[in-house]
């Protein structure tokens, strides 16, 4: 489903509506209710899934209002959960820099602003690295200190299956490498030191900000009476310098060997080991969209899954 992005979809303050982009979502998914039946599908076994922010839409949508009972099992791949919460200061400045932005403002305009808005938010660490975002007690979602209650609320009326990949920021490297002017980027840059750097900081920001989140968010939903499995994808193509990060996932859910020819990320991967591949993890996904589980499983240097116990 398609929704707006950025600024139009996310930004808020006095005079703007926040959250626009997860309100498209509930809509679009309205629209599947009422126009389900007449593909053949069943409005009562809907599943959502998202990769990213995406993802992490699909965890939102899970507790707005508005939203309940239009899906019953979710799919959250890679979310950046780790990052969601504690970003009310930095969202208050982004809304100073929007200035009197407002629904009247012509669209060249909101655009541009739009640099202006972003850069707002550099000062805040890691936060910063998914400047637009949902904004907590603002419609349709609760405030910051009632989250927690609120997915423990949903968690039996959806199945879930969430998870990452150990390396995921592995991809966001190259970025920070080509700025010279930043001291990380030199220190990564330093021989035998920098790789070993490089590999601590990739494990320790992925499990930051994706796998400490998936193993959280799945244990509360779990505790809270839903069914909760786990994924872990360890697969990576032996010729890229990313190997199991972030977006890896996609090549395998949608193999389309045109559209990917020539990526890094799959860089030396024989095309015939993305199909096998992809088959399997299609497989997961389409039998957990038909019956809310998982089969545990633990493929080594591709897939682990695990179901989630009721016990904290």
């Amino acid at each position: 489903m398609t929704y707006r992005l950025g600024l139009l979809g996310y930004l808020g303050g006095t005079a703007r509506t926040a959250n626009l982009g997860l309100l498209d979502q509930i809509e679009a998914l309205r629209w599947v209710q009422r126009a389900i039946a007449g593909f053949g599908g069943d409005p009562g076994c809907v599943t959502v899934f998202g990769h990213s922010a995406g993802g992490d839409a699909v965890a939102h949508l899970m507790i707005a209002d508005g939203a309940r009972g239009l899906f019953s099992r979710a799919i959250v791949q890679s979310a950046p959960l780790g990052i969601s919460r504690g970003r009310a200061r930095m969202s208050a400045a982004m809304d100073a820099a929007a200035g009197d932005l407002d629904a009247r403002t012509p669209l060249p305009e909101l655009l541009a602003a739009e640099a202006r808005v972003e850069a707002a938010a550099a000062p805040f660490g890691l936060v910063a690295a998914m400047p637009f975002g949902t904004r907590y007690g603002v419609a349709p979602l609760p405030a910051e200190d009632d989250l927690d209650a609120a997915w423990a609320d949903a968690a039996p009326q959806v199945d879930l299956l969430i998870g990452s990949t150990p390396r995921e920021v592995a991809l966001f490297l190259p970025g920070l490498a080509a700025t010279p002017a930043a001291p990380l980027a030199r220190v990564l840059a330093l021989p035998v030191v920098g790789p070993l750097l490089s590999r601590g900081a990739v494990a320790v920001a992925s499990w930051k900000v994706y796998g400490g989140a998936v193993r959280s968010f799945a244990r509360r939903h779990a505790a809270a009476g839903g069914r909760a499995s786990t994924y872990r994808l360890d697969w990576g193509a032996p010729g890229s310098p990313y190997r199991a990060a972030h977006c890896v996932d996609l090549p395998l859910l949608f193999t389309d060997e045109a559209a990917w020819r020539g990526a890094p990320l799959i860089a030396g991967a024989d095309w015939s080991d993305v199909e096998r591949r992809g088959r399997q993890l299609r497989q997961v996904w389409a039998d957990f969209a038909r019956t809310g589980e998982v089969t545990p499983r633990d493929v080594p240097g591709f897939l682990r899954t695990h179901r989630v116990s009721a016990r904290r």
